[in-house]
């Protein structure tokens, strides 16, 4: 892992707000282990994404971020279809959203 990502962190140890961005950070780490893209590539992808998400106060996360800079380098050599990361992403995140948020219902 490069150095010049600047990965969200707190006492040294990562950050994640949900367990999809775990997900997301597991993947590309992976992905790289096969030898699928390069972190130099990735992080100037990830370096973009940032700046222009800022430039367009857009209200993104850093792991929605690094999910689209994940998407881009894996695309760019055709590994993954990004309609297919981004459809997989989001259904672990809309059952990470969904799973724990079950109102109680009371028996009467």
């Amino acid at each position: 892992m490069p150095d010049e990502i600047a990965l969200p962190r707190e006492n040294g140890e990562l950050v994640f707000e949900s367990p999809w961005e775990a997900r997301v950070f597991g993947l590309a780490v992976a992905l790289h282990e096969q030898g699928k893209f390069e972190w130099k590539v990735f992080s100037e992808d990830l370096a973009t994404d940032i700046s222009s998400a800022e430039q367009a106060e857009e209200d993104s996360t850093y792991y929605e971020r690094w999910l689209r800079a994940l998407c881009s380098v894996t695309t760019r050599q055709d590994l993954l279809a990004l309609d297919e990361v981004a459809r997989r992403s989001e259904e672990v995140r809309y059952h990470d959203e969904h799973e724990h948020d079950h109102p109680h219902h009371h028996h009467e």
